[in-house]
């Protein structure tokens, strides 16, 4: 769930427990997905990637329900690690898998994510598998290996899947990680086709992308036409500052 003060609270008000409950996790699932479907555009992408873990969440309560129970308690296992908490020391009383480092937390993503693939190939709980690794990868800095777990997502998730705009997203950060520039700008440009919904954010990172390689022209352009563009967009503000920060107007 998404802890950054937003959380509905039908989720808030649930233990663990509960939340393993079909209905329970449905209800609360459900009001978080809808909180995002009305806020998304504010949320930006760093929220986008956020929302792999409620879609997710959704997709599991799915197989749960309809019989395909071992696909989906998998793909739990690897939205529970990602949902952990990073701690040195004990931590009593925490309804949480609590893990030493970061690192350990976002391998033990990819293992999960990795049994999954494994043992429930072709099934729609693999295919977010391969984004929920991914992203894990690519928090790891793991460029190549997040590249091939997005592009994996990719390719096999339906064009309207709800979470493309994040499999893009994570995927021109690690073109980007690993000094691609060209090709984060170039993915970057792709999910403001694929995933239209996002497509202001999507504008607003080519440009920072094409300024990080220098190419200050191109992303003057962008910024300044991205009023005219995105008229309703509340990312109009920093497309205005960005602009500003490269001397234009």
């Amino acid at each position: 769930m998404i802890r950054d003060g937003r959380t509905t609270k039908a989720a808030a008000d649930l233990t663990r427990k509960e939340m393993k409950g079909p209905d329970h996790f449905q209800v609360a699932a459900t009001d978080a997905a809808e909180w995002l479907s009305k806020n998304r555009r504010v949320a930006g992408a760093a929220l986008a990637v956020a929302a792999v873990f409620v879609v997710a969440g959704l997709v599991v309560h799915g197989y749960l329900t309809s019989g395909r129970s071992a696909a989906g308690g998998e793909l739990y296992r690897a939205l529970d690690a990602a949902d952990g908490v990073v701690s040195t020391v004990p931590l009593p009383g925490v309804d949480r898998p609590v893990f030493a480092s970061e690192a350990e937390r976002q391998k033990a993503v990819i293992a999960a994510a990795d049994l999954t693939r494994r043992q429930h190939p072709g099934t729609r709980a693999a295919v977010t598998a391969a984004l929920a690794s991914g992203e894990a990868h690519l928090r790891l800095e793991e460029w190549d290996a997040a590249m091939g777990d997005l592009n994996a997502y990719l390719a096999a998730a339906p064009a309207d899947d709800a979470l493309r705009f994040a499999g893009l997203d994570g995927l021109a950060r690690a073109q980007e990680g690993k000094g691609d520039l060209a090709a984060a700008a170039a993915t970057f440009e792709r999910a403001g086709r694929e995933a239209s919904f996002y497509r202001d954010r999507a504008e607003l990172e080519r440009a920072r992308v094409l300024a990080r390689a220098g190419k200050d022209d191109e992303a003057k352009k962008l910024l300044a036409a991205f009023p005219g563009e995105f008229k309703d967009s509340p990312l109009k503000g920093e497309a205005a500052e960005r602009l500003a920060a490269l001397g234009g107007k």
